[in-house]
């Protein structure tokens, strides 16, 4: 895996998420299959224990892949949108699901302000180049509603980026994780390792989940 190296320029970094896009495209169907039974029944929790007030609530599936968890989202009772960059995810996610989806690259997203109670990024914003990331969550940060709450799964790692194969990714350890977050205008709720009941050296998933906070403007006298 490389290394990425300071001064990273806008070209480059969409070159990057197309590649990794056209993996997926040509994968989708093995992908659906490999990971449609997975359990993150502990994640969905995560998200949806954060989120104050009552439900149903709002949430965006970023980066929803063929739609496994916007599906569950949906069954829960809850309003979900999903959200990929593959153009065969977001056929595959709205047939699968039955909710609606738009394809967006991560690095350009068009996000509706203030909408969303939860924004739910499982094993998706690992593949941002960390050039582009500080914008990525400020776009999140933005569609969230004061006090919404964002989750993410990445894979941790000792904070290098590079290509692992054909996809593209950024390994980060939890506290150059919540550097970012945090500069983006979110607090930590919470953070955990995956699978449970293991030792770290077995568990390559961190997990973590942010709330969205903003400043208050004082009132004129």
């Amino acid at each position: 895996m490389g290394i990425y190296t300071p001064g990273m320029e806008n070209p480059q970094i969409e070159d990057i998420t197309q590649t990794t896009l056209k993996h997926y495209e040509a994968t989708a169907e093995q992908f659906f299959a490999g990971t449609v039974d997975h359990d993150v029944s502990q994640n969905i929790a995560a998200l949806l224990e954060a989120i104050q007030g009552s439900a149903p609530y709002r949430l965006l599936d970023l980066g929803c892949g063929p739609g496994r968890d916007l599906k569950a989202f949906k069954a829960m009772g809850h309003d979900p949108v999903g959200i990929d960059g593959s153009a065969r995810f977001v056929e595959m996610a709205r047939v699968y699901s039955a909710c609606e989806v738009w394809q967006q690259d991560f690095v350009k997203l068009d996000l509706p302000a203030g909408h969303f109670d939860g924004i739910y990024a499982n094993a998706s914003l690992f593949h941002v180049p960390s050039a582009a990331l500080p914008e990525v969550l400020r776009k999140l940060h933005a569609a969230l509603k004061t006090g919404g709450v964002l989750f993410s799964s990445n894979p941790r790692g000792d904070n290098r980026e590079g290509w692992n194969g054909p996809r593209y990714g950024s390994y980060y350890d939890y506290h150059t994780w919540e550097r970012y977050l945090t500069a983006a205008g979110f607090e930590p709720i919470q953070h955990y390792y995956r699978p449970t009941g293991l030792p770290r050296e077995q568990q390559p998933w961190l997990a973590s989940v942010w709330r969205c906070v903003r400043e208050r403007t004082e009132a004129r006298p």
